[in-house]
């Protein structure tokens, strides 16, 4: 048991060790779970969420100290985690008697089971198959055979069944159990009721919930209530789980958008049962408000009983080559799974088309209409059937070059528009309806889409004249939006593609009118379903003709970028105002822990905290500080009381964004920051999340410029590829663990390396250690090679990051100073010198030092990853990883045609015959190379004395390189050995010519 007094000069468990294996399968299964998330309901539009069980680890490793005993250390940080057997079970729903019965032995039925029916003949130890023992009870007069059903015994205690559950889970694979298991936050203190006698036992603590123990630690390392703060809180995941768990919370962000959804998620998502009722009943007032407003109108009913469900409208262009005016729809399909189709119907007089909604009778009359009048930005038509035009949409606008500016012959819409002139480019077009009714004598729905009649065209009218009469008391009021659209990298495309200058025109009058209604109506909580409203009625969503229903829409920023789009759906009050009623989930939040939100840039923090934990803005990150303002333009002059206070503006110039110079020296500012608001003994962890290595190095020298020093650094799969939509490329976190650098040390470039390769022996040998500990008890370790050479990196810039002055020079002038393109900076070399002395190190087993030293980086890549997928660890993440590691700047080469995000591989000899043998490829004129192509040849029947020769041949430097040679095959047939064969991936044949060719080149007489 811990003493609070030794708390605080003790290391934070998170610089020990973290169960990073573990927290990849849970995080895969937070963001497997979609719209479940937790804080996903506030704002879907915001993408970039690190898992809230991914934070809670990082609060609680700050948070409890480690002790002398590491397995102690991390059975305890798995049982508040929710990741022990006995909560597995838990999450599993309880595993019952007869189950258990059946896998457990050793177990003696009479001790712990009743028996029903109490005659059954069962065996007195398990396991035992209860079918095995089927007995004969009286049924509704009629014999029948039941197999005994078992109960626990009534003296049983809850800990005594946990513990026998736990026996029997049904995987050995946490992964596989987990996959069947809730998440731990979905069952709240269920989870969590049977590990506090153990927990106070061992830190010395009195508590029954988290807020509880989260108090008692805190004043015991801080002397108060934790404070923890991220002044990049973006969606507001870090804050929400700090308070979740019972610390203070301190968040911040620049943009005002970030910090609404963060206040959502403790005034809404955290709020008390009693606060959403009111919550719920408010957003019910405001959709029948606004839809009382809409019916007054008239304007999406046909008086015939229909209301319409989806308004559909196009784009229209006058073809410059016919003078035909012609509607652009990619494709003529309306609704896929009512086989409606849109077919265009010439009126020679007037030259434009009428367009008719036809149900037809077979797919394949669907399949026929899949083309529309717009491809690949093309305009497609043929007004007799005959003669088909064809004119680029770049033509028809004028698209034109002057200097390094795109222009064309656009006007630029001004800020009373709201709907095209008659003498624009570009015009807007309804062209079909879906309407919807009651079916008698039910709570169902008939549906019918239709093509646009001239009542439609009225009640269109009606729209138009009612919006353009109030547009501009509505934009005075700031119920609508009246601010101009900033050029940028996302915003250019509105303005160059349509001419839209203001935000407003990114919404038709049926949508200007519905969101300037639900503006004006809503307070500050009904604003996060404006948001979603916003996000899901704008012109920039997509009709999807394949969806269920006829067709559906999809939102917005289904991609972080604003496309404009040739056809979109307008969806009517009826239909959109579901989305004012969507609850939020819940999950009420501790009410006398502090939590506060403020709209500043980190620079400008002023306050004290004791833990910050970060997820920081990068180089690849979405454009929040651009895509935003699509939001903030509607509550620009008119915010909520409750965000008044903030800034609504996005403050592009001020955000930190990009790679570039202003990136590193914002960022350097903001650590620096924190640096100067925490205690000595505080603690930062800064998350991130890139594919790039500079920014990998960047964030080496922005720790250095800020005082810090790095402690540990773990590595977590946190993205999924539904997550990313980026095909093979699934990303994770990297964890950095900083601490303030308290002393002024200097050394020399000759001594780090000795130093260096201490500190990255003892820290990989320590999680070595403890991971065969873990390993002799449970078929699953800790960590991979992956997790050490992470931990190898964090060794190597412990020791690095410590010193002040290194070479007489000051490593904070140093770090601040600006990068120039393609120059190595004193610090890189430093780093780069750091990473090499780490991954040295990491030497695969049955190979020694010199040898792995004498091997090119390519041949460590490619034997390290036959380790890696030796232990099934397959994901394209740690093939980037490593050959950034190894400095293997091709490795796509190396890889299977057919590898995937998470199913990646290398190619076996067999797959790269003779490819890459010579030239310029990395692995050519390389020993493995030339191994690898004698494998493919010995499966080819190849003489065995035939192949040596070609080995002799191809392979530099023979002689010397023999003995290496065999314990690279030797190696190679262990490896392969254990893969599962595919149809064409054959492993296993590989193995075997591997072990003939060691065998071989050890009995050569040369």
């Amino acid at each position: 048991m811990l003493k609070p007094l030794e708390w605080q000069d003790r290391p934070a468990l998170i610089e020990h060790l973290f169960p990073v294996q573990k927290l990849s399968v849970e995080s895969y299964k937070e963001r497997m779970a979609s719209h479940g998330q937790h804080l996903v309901s506030l704002g879907a539009f915001w993408k970039g969420r690190k898992p809230l069980i991914l934070n809670k680890a990082c609060i609680l490793g700050a948070l409890l100290p480690t002790t002398e005993d590491s397995l102690q250390d991390l059975e305890m940080f798995e049982l508040l985690m929710g990741m022990d057997s006995q909560s597995l079970a838990i999450r599993q729903g309880r595993i019952k008697p007869n189950a258990i019965a059946q896998c457990v032995s050793g177990l003696i039925v009479a001790d712990w089971f009743e028996v029903t029916p109490e005659h059954a003949d069962v065996p007195d130890i398990t396991p035992f198959d209860v079918n095995d023992f089927p007995c004969e009870v009286m049924r509704n007069n009629k014999k029948q055979t039941v197999a005994p059903k078992l109960s626990w015994r009534t003296t049983i205690s809850e800990q005594q069944k946990l513990h026998w559950e736990a026996q029997a889970l049904p995987y050995n694979a946490y992964r596989s159990n987990v996959s069947i298991a809730k998440r731990p936050e979905e069952l709240i203190d269920e989870v969590h009721r049977h590990i506090w006698p153990r927990i106070n036992a061992f830190y010395g603590t009195n508590a029954f919930s988290f807020p509880e123990f989260i108090e008692q630690i805190g004043i015991a390392r801080f002397g108060h209530r934790p404070k923890v703060a991220d002044v990049f809180c973006g969606s507001g995941q870090i804050p929400f789980e700090a308070a979740r768990l019972g610390c203070d919370v301190y968040a911040s962000d620049l943009n005002p958008i970030a910090c609404m959804l963060t206040w959502g998620a403790f005034n809404i998502v955290g709020a008390s049962p009693e606060q959403r009722r009111n919550i719920d009943k408010a957003q019910k007032e405001l959709a029948e408000k606004v839809q009382q407003e809409i019916d007054k109108l008239g304007i999406e009913t046909d008086g015939q009983g229909w209301r319409a469900k989806v308004f559909l409208y196009c784009i229209e262009v006058i073809c410059p080559e016919s003078g035909w005016t012609v509607p652009l729809l990619p494709t003529f399909i309306i609704g896929q799974s009512y086989q409606v189709i849109a077919k265009l119907k010439p009126i020679p007089a007037e030259k434009r088309y009428d367009i008719d909604v036809v149900y037809v009778a077979t797919d394949k009359e669907v399949e026929a209409a899949k083309l529309g009048t717009i491809q690949d930005g093309t305009v497609i038509h043929s007004p007799d059937g005959e003669t088909v035009y064809r004119v680029s949409i770049n033509t028809i606008r004028g698209d034109y070059k002057e200097g390094k500016d795109n222009k064309n012959r656009l006007r630029p819409w001004e800020k009373s528009d709201f709907m095209p002139r008659p003498d624009d480019i570009f015009q807007e077009r309804l062209y079909c309806v879906q309407w919807m009714r009651p079916k008698p004598n039910s709570k169902q729905f008939e549906y019918q889409f239709r093509a646009v009649s001239e009542d439609d065209l009225k009640r269109e009218r009606i729209v138009i004249d009612y919006v353009a009469k109030q547009l501009a008391d509505w934009q005075e009021q700031g119920f609508i939006p009246d601010s101009v659209i900033e050029a940028g990298d996302k915003t250019d495309e509105p303005i160059r593609t349509r001419g839209w200058t203001h935000w407003h025109h990114l919404f038709n009058a049926r949508q200007l009118l519905f969101h300037k209604l639900v503006n004006e109506l809503s307070d500050a909580t009904g604003k996060y379903n404006f948001f979603q409203a916003l996000n899901h009625m704008s012109k920039l969503t997509r009709w999807r003709p394949q969806a269920g229903g006829g067709g559906g829409s999809a939102a917005t920023f289904d991609n972080q970028a604003l496309n404009t789009l040739y056809n979109y759906p307008v969806r009517s009050t009826g239909s959109i105002s579901n989305l004012l009623l969507t609850k939020a989930n819940s999950s009420t939040l501790p009410t006398y822990s502090k939590k506060s939100v403020k709209c500043h840039s980190a620079q400008h923090l002023n306050i004290e905290n004791d833990i910050y934990i970060t997820d920081p803005p990068y180089g690849d990150a979405v454009k929040y500080e651009e895509i935003t303002e699509f939001f903030i333009a509607w509550l620009r002059k008119n915010p909520p009381a409750e965000f008044a206070h903030w800034t609504w503006d996005s403050r592009r110039s001020l955000a930190i964004k990009g790679e570039d110079e202003g990136f590193r020296q914002g960022m350097i500012a903001a650590y620096r920051n924190m640096a100067q608001h925490m205690p000595d003994h505080g603690l930062q962890v800064l998350m991130f999340t890139h594919q790039s290595g500079a920014i990998w190095s960047d964030m080496t020298t922005i720790i250095w410029a800020s005082g810090l020093q790095v402690t540990a650094a773990w590595y977590v799969v946190t993205e999924t590829d539904s997550a990313l939509r980026q095909g093979a490329n699934v990303k994770g976190t990297i964890i950095l663990i900083l601490r303030k650098r308290h002393q002024h040390l200097e050394t020399f470039r000759d001594d780090l390396g000795w130093e260096i390769e201490d500190a990255v022996k003892q820290q990989v040998e320590s999680l070595i250690g403890l991971d065969q500990s873990v390993r002799a008890h449970h078929p699953e370790g800790l960590y991979t090679d992956a997790d050490l050479q992470m931990a190898g990196y964090a060794a190597a810039l412990k020791v690095l990051t410590a010193y002040s002055v290194i070479d007489g020079k000051d490593m904070v002038v140093e770090s601040e100073q600006p990068r120039r393109k393609g120059i190595k900076t004193f610090v890189d070399e430093l780093i780069d010198f750091a990473v090499q002395t780490a991954v040295q190190f990491l030497v695969p087993v049955g190979f020694d030092k010199g040898e792995w030293q004498k091997m090119t980086a390519v041949e460590r890549f490619y034997l390290k990853m036959a380790e890696m997928e030796h232990q099934n660890l397959k994901t394209l993440d740690n093939y980037q990883n490593f050959a950034k590691a190894f400095k293997v700047h091709h490795f796509d080469q190396l890889m299977s045609d057919s590898s995937k995000a998470n199913s990646a591989r290398l190619k076996l000899g067999a797959e790269m015959k003779g490819h890459l043998m010579s030239g310029n490829a990395e692995m050519a004129n390389t020993p493995m190379r030339a191994l690898l192509y004698a494998l493919f040849e010995i499966q080819k029947d190849v003489e065995v004395e035939d192949v040596l020769l070609h080995l002799m041949e191809n392979c530099p430097n023979y002689l010397a390189n023999k003995k290496l040679l065999a314990k690279m095959a030797d190696y190679l047939a262990e490896k392969r050995g254990t893969l599962k064969p595919g149809k064409t991936f054959k492993p296993d044949q590989e193995a075997s010519a591997a072990r003939i060719l060691a065998e071989a080149i050890r009995n050569q007489r040369v």
